[in-house]
């Protein structure tokens, strides 16, 4: 069948989506989900107010929360939808979903969020627990032993990154990794350790933050007490030695591994001695020393290293020194916090990076690059070691081992959103605080806080109704450039 000519507009000119009637257009809008709305915003200005109309984002409001009810009038749809999207990551309600549940009488020393499923890691020990959202009870519980001593790192890596197999609808997965005092790594899948990498001659102290290398040849690095950094192959099928390259030259214990942003190929390690490394792993050398490409040191003992494009930031002893892969120069100070850090992590979409010291995190303030930087936020716990530290776009989470609660800061203005009580019921103020913690979107679960080391507390704040009232000025924070702190 022929297809129908175009039909011209009354000047000639060919029709465009944009000649629709807005009403018209609004009713296409409504088979969109959130996604695409964003998406057809940013074409152009006709179809951005189409995008922005009450009636798209009462229709996502409702598909959302079906049980809220959205008022009329200012703001409008889209104001009270972002509002609330926001409200929720930043866990301003006092209903959340709540599960308390025993594990191994053994102490969290790994706990990590992914998508449905709690990980969790006691001594050598790994736990995969699934959580219904509408279920306020564990739906199911996999103990995945394999490890002979104690799991010293936990990784999440894309399933479709490996040689595993898996149906098309698994690309999504995720695959654990896990390194052990025993000397080996496991990656984990469907319920059993898939893969067993053996090389280290010592604890495996550390992996990666992320897989090196582009296309479809992945590689993992791990270092370990003896000293070495290794490169194993995850692309390989298990008939075939996964280890690729060892890489000699540090002479103490790996601290810390990171895979520079800006060249996938890089890899940044770090020993306890502070000394800094940095390696091309492109370079297929017999010789591991010979593919180093720069070395630099920083003072203080390393707490945690991150990448973001070409600067290194390295959180070690009372500073957060950023360091430039491509001349390995020092670039900048990032923050001092003295007289020690515990803690480190950073949110390079919005230049922020947030410390934990003695009785407090601090925001900074990173586009600054000052020799003497001077804090944007101080987000006072009233508390001891802020060891646990969680930052993401809306929201700072702090936690402590000698505090049972976990207090959650909006992350723009440094103010107090919400103040968790993570005791198990019937546990007293003397109790131990927090082991492990770990945060994703709306959902929370911490470990400790109770007699029986293993106890766990899962909240989900996704579909909440009351918000928090935290009195008069609860806010902890100072923000220095906003002059007075207001209260929440």
């Amino acid at each position: 069948m022929a297809e129908r000519p175009t039909s011209p507009c009354p000047d000639g000119a060919a029709r465009t989506v944009t000649d629709l009637d807005a009403d018209v257009l609004a009713h296409c809008a409504s088979f969109l989900g959130l996604r695409e709305v964003a998406n057809l915003a940013m074409t152009c200005k006709p179809l951005r107010h189409v995008a922005y109309s009450d009636s798209v984002w009462s229709r996502l409001f409702t598909e959302r929360w079906p049980a809220q009810c959205i008022s009329s009038g200012y703001p409008g749809a889209k104001e009270q939808y972002v509002a609330r999207h926001t409200a929720l990551h930043q866990m301003k309600f006092e209903d959340p979903l709540k599960v308390w549940f025993t594990t191994y009488p053994l102490p969290h020393s790994h706990i990590m969020l992914d998508r449905s499923y709690i990980l969790l890691a006691q001594g050598s020990i790994l736990q995969r627990l699934r959580f219904e959202p509408s279920e306020a009870e564990v739906a199911a519980c996999e103990t995945l032993r394999g490890h002979g001593s104690r799991i010293t790192c936990m990784r999440l890596f894309p399933i479709i990154d490996t040689s595993l197999f898996r149906r098309e609808m698994q690309n999504e997965a995720n695959v654990i990794v896990t390194s052990s005092s025993d000397r080996t790594i496991r990656l984990w899948w469907k319920g059993r350790s898939q893969r067993c990498f053996k090389g280290h001659n010592g604890p495996v102290t550390t992996l990666a933050d992320k897989l090196l290398g582009d296309g479809g040849r992945k590689v993992l690095a791990s270092g370990g007490e003896d000293c070495t950094v290794r490169l194993w192959s995850v692309s390989c099928s298990g008939k075939h030695n996964p280890l690729t390259l060892t890489y000699y030259g540090h002479e103490k214990p790996l601290s810390c591994l990171s895979v520079a942003k800006h060249k996938a190929s890089l890899l940044v390690s770090i020993s306890k001695d502070s000394r800094v490394r940095v390696w091309d792993t492109s370079a297929l050398s017999s010789s591991g020393s010979s593919a180093c490409v720069g070395m630099t040191c920083v003072s203080g003992p390393p707490v945690a290293m991150k990448c973001h494009d070409a600067l290194c930031y390295i959180a070690a002893g009372s500073l957060v020194t950023a360091i430039d892969l491509r001349t390995m120069r020092k670039a900048f100070t990032a923050a001092i916090h003295a007289p020690k850090l515990y803690s480190f992590e950073m949110l390079p979409a919005k230049w922020l990076l947030c410390t934990g010291g003695e009785d407090r995190a601090i925001l900074w303030d990173i586009r600054k690059g000052q020799e003497y930087p001077k804090p944007m936020a101080d987000l006072d716990s009233n508390s001891s070691r802020v060891t646990l530290l969680h930052m993401d776009p809306y929201k700072v989470v702090t936690g402590g081992p000698s505090d049972y609660r976990v207090n959650v800061w909006e992350t723009d203005t440094g103010f107090l959103a919400n103040s968790l009580d993570c005791r198990v019921p019937g546990e007293t103020e003397n109790i131990v605080g927090l082991s492990a913690m770990a945060v994703d979107g709306c959902r929370i679960v911490t470990g400790g806080c109770a007699e029986e080391p293993g106890a766990m507390y899962y909240r989900d704040f996704s579909n909440c109704t009351i918000p928090v009232s935290l009195g008069s000025c609860a806010s902890g924070s100072k923000f220095w450039e906003q002059g007075d702190s207001s209260c929440l």
